[in-house]
């Protein structure tokens, strides 16, 4: 039995292990468990995943080999699986066409080889099924079961009863799917996000999607415009809208030295729709620059420079660059950490008491949005306090009911006038809320189980939520005043036991759970993607807080801030936040122990 030594590449170190000159009918197992992140910067890109005979008669790297066949440009998949697949046995793998092309991507747990009598290797894979890899680009929830995949292993030519290592490995005995190890999806595709609009029309909102790294660059914006005529993934659709109904690209996108041409067949009648679809293509291409001419049944619209357009329509409007607060005996100070902006607290001395965990806000007119769970009137007992106004805040709306247990409340940004709303979890149900702080019950289309957590991210329109110790996301539609959640997409990750959640960049989620231990893993809105963040815990996480990085702010150093064991630390660099990093409070008498800040959290 051989272990992987490196948690960070055990998604490649899983498969590797046995040599040859095995005694026959032996068993060889590499044992993988403990999670199968990957930590950034292991896996080297590459264009084009290797062929057969790459890996010679190695049998752990042509089943690594072979796992990554499927990847790049969906119409080829097939082909490139059945490179791997011995001649016999090709029938067995029944060829799907254009947008039928699904890749079952699936977390490498374990392999064993088994050398049998006639010379050939059976090969037992132990996987967790993640997702299903569309053609256009989505990683959809898993459909298949299967936790385990059997096959064979036979020489590709024998010389005078001799294997020819240069001749390779074939497969046998095939299963009858498309395999994608989350390595390879790593390796082969570049993740990128393209925008949507929310349902009222108001911002813009993330979806991720999967470019193969073999696609040329030059072919970038035809591939994002299909992705957007094609509509958002299927999770996000209740709080989002599409391109108008039977939009169609007329031919491909073209371009080249700096200039590109989308045509589209499309009504022209709406002018100002028309414009927001020039700003959603632009956020749709990153960071590509040059000059974008749309044309409407072949009628050209003005000529936009991608990058100005960027520059003028912001993506996430009123987003202040982040300040960290704490809250210290039941008051919320900030706190102060070289280099980074540290303000004042929002609120009058009358008001900032009694606080268990808090959030604060900025609204569009540059109202404070201030949420907070604050002591009841028994042991154990909390109530959401809520006030908006100029800073300070001094008077504060109350719930009217008491409960046992509240996390920490957000509030789900708006871009416009209208008063705020926000989210918490009240002994185990999710909850509503508005600026008299009345909670309404929010329900969730989920088998029961108490809800423990609950992140907006930096759109307002999606939301992630930990119930019954998983992880789900879900759109949110802000329409006639209400908050409405749509079916909540459930999570595949290698962390079990989910405690605490927040939005760590606008296609990654920052989560807390057990990798065999307490642990921090960046997990992406899809959850094929993981890295650990931080595997040395040593306690529980009871509280977790993120600054989403975006387009429009720089991340600080120490993107989120956790509690664990009554303690809070900040990241990058990590450290404990002592009392020292509390600001504006007395000094503690000598023989006196200080309290520990806790519930830290950022103000953007």
């Amino acid at each position: 039995m051989r272990r992987p030594t490196l948690l960070g590449a055990l998604g490649v170190m899983v498969l590797l292990g046995a040599g040859c000159g095995i005694p026959a009918a032996s068993d060889v197992r590499v044992d993988g468990k403990g999670g199968a992140a990957t930590e950034a910067g292991v896996i080297s890109r590459g264009s084009e995943p290797p062929t057969r005979t790459a890996s010679g008669s190695v049998n752990e790297a042509f089943v690594r080999n072979f796992l990554s066949a499927a990847a790049g440009e969906p119409d080829r998949a097939y082909e490139r699986v059945k490179g791997f697949i011995a001649p016999e046995d090709k029938i067995r793998l029944q060829d799907k066409k254009g947008s039928e092309v699904a890749l079952n991507v699936v977390r490498l747990r374990e392999a064993i080889y088994t050398l049998n009598s006639d010379s050939t290797t059976t090969v037992k894979i132990t996987v967790q099924q993640i997702g299903v890899l569309r053609a256009n680009g989505t990683l959809a929830p898993p459909v298949a079961t299967e936790t385990e995949y059997e096959f064979g292993l036979r020489s590709a030519s024998f010389n005078g009863g001799l294997n020819d290592e240069r001749a390779g490995l074939y497969v046998i005995n095939p299963p009858n799917v498309l395999l994608l190890s989350e390595i390879a999806l790593r390796q082969y595709y570049q993740d990128e996000t393209i925008y949507f609009w929310s349902s009222d029309r108001t911002r813009l909102v993330p979806d991720q999607r999967y470019r193969p790294q073999a696609v040329p660059d030059e072919r970038r914006v035809n591939e994002v415009v299909k992705w957007l005529v094609g509509g958002p993934s299927d999770w996000l659709r209740p709080g989002v809208v599409g391109l108008p109904d039977r939009t169609e690209m007329i031919n491909n996108a073209t371009g080249g030295n700096g200039r590109w041409e989308v045509n589209l067949d499309m009504s022209d009648d709406d002018q100002n729709g028309i414009d927001q679809l020039i700003t959603q293509i632009a956020w749709s291409l990153g960071d590509l620059p040059g000059q974008l001419e749309l044309k409407i049944r072949n009628n050209p619209q003005p000529v936009v420079d991608l990058s100005e357009r960027r520059n003028s329509r912001e993506l996430y409007p009123n987003t202040a660059s982040p300040q960290r607060f704490g809250v210290y005996d039941g008051v919320i100070h900030p706190l102060d950490f070289d280099g980074e902006p540290s303000g004042t607290v929002p609120l009058t001395s009358e008001a900032n008491r009694n606080v268990v965990s808090a959030s604060l806000g900025l609204a569009k007119d540059r109202r404070i949005l201030a949420a907070m769970v604050v002591t009841g009137t028994g042991k154990n007992r909390y109530r959401l306090a809520v006030g908006t106004g100029a800073d300070p805040i001094s008077v504060l709306s109350r719930s009217g009911t008491e409960y046992s247990a509240i996390s920490r409340p957000v509030w789900l940004r708006t871009v416009d006038s209208r008063p705020g709303r926000g989210l918490v979890v009240a002994d185990g149900q999710l909850y509503r809320f508005d600026e008299m702080a009345r909670m309404y019950p929010v329900p969730l289309n989920l088998p029961s189980a108490d809800v423990t957590a609950v992140a907006a991210g930096l759109d307002g329109q999606r939301v992630a939520l930990v119930v019954g110790g998983r992880l789900y996301v879900a759109a949110v539609n802000l329409d006639g005043g209400g908050v409405s959640i749509g079916p909540p997409r459930q999570l595949v990750t290698s962390l079990t036991g989910l405690t605490a959640v927040d939005w760590g960049r606008e296609d990654q989620l920052v989560v807390a759970g057990s990798a065999g231990q307490p642990a921090i893993y960046e997990i992406s809105v899809d959850g094929a993607l993981e890295t650990p963040l931080r595997t040395d815990l040593g306690a529980k996480v009871s509280h977790l807080t993120a600054y989403p990085t975006n387009r429009s702010v720089r991340v600080p150093s120490g993107a989120y801030m956790y509690e664990a064991n009554g303690v809070a630390y900040r990241s990058s660099p990590f450290e404990r936040i002592e009392p020292a990093r509390v600001r504006d409070i007395a000094p503690v008498p000598a023989g006196i122990r200080p309290s520990n800040p806790s519930a830290p959290f950022f103000l953007y």
